[in-house]
């Protein structure tokens, strides 16, 4: 079987609005899976997603197969975030204002294993290096206990994958976000503890 063909292409600030549809989507199919158990909500994705309309400096880097959005990975300045995201920042005494947030980065499983999680990285980076006022990029990742009885046999984390780009997971560094898992009854606060990585030139 052949690969898939798949096209990249970046939006930034107000170009990204007639993709945000297609984005939403791919949220909820993609973190339907551990380790979010996203239980998908478009009212969610609508709140969420606004904020990234509103920053002319956020990014949506977009992978297309045949017209059809695949893989999606989004960033922002974190000024330009919700304070929840900002305040591990400021607790550290890091400026936000030196921060480039990398939100998240979802692609259907057909597409995986081809390299697009790293081109993902290369254009936000890229994108904030040419913004010229960050000294760090972050993103934060979900806890799960290792023990979770809902981790699926053979799953594997990205530690490994995120260690590799220069990213050190900052204990203590940890934020609290609500959404609604597969099973819950309404939306509860899980815990997500951010990454950096020195934004060198």
């Amino acid at each position: 079987m052949s690969q898939p063909s798949v096209r990249i292409a970046t939006f930034r600030g107000t170009e990204i609005g007639e993709h945000l549809d297609a984005v939403a989507r791919l949220r909820i199919a993609v973190f339907r899976d551990y380790p979010y158990l996203y239980d998908g909500d478009p009212a969610y994705e609508a709140r969420y997603l606004a904020t990234y309309t509103r920053s002319p400096d956020s990014l949506f880097v977009l992978a297309f197969d045949d017209g059809r959005v695949v893989g999606a990975s989004t960033g922002i300045p974190l000024a330009d975030e919700d304070e929840a995201f900002q305040r591990p920042f400021v607790a550290r005494g890091i400026p936000v204002e030196q921060v480039f947030y990398c939100g998240e980065s979802v692609l259907l499983r057909a597409y995986r294993g081809l390299g697009l999680g790293h081109r993902f990285f290369d254009e936000r980076e890229a994108h904030a290096r040419r913004l010229g006022r960050f000294g760090w990029t972050a993103f934060a990742a979900v806890d799960r206990a290792p023990d979770d009885p809902r981790r699926p046999p053979g799953h594997r984390d990205n530690d490994a994958f995120w260690a590799k780009r220069g990213y050190a997971r900052q204990p203590g560094m940890t934020m609290r976000l609500a959404w609604k898992e597969i099973g819950e009854p309404a939306e509860s606060e899980k815990p997500l503890t951010f990454w950096l990585r020195p934004l060198v030139s």
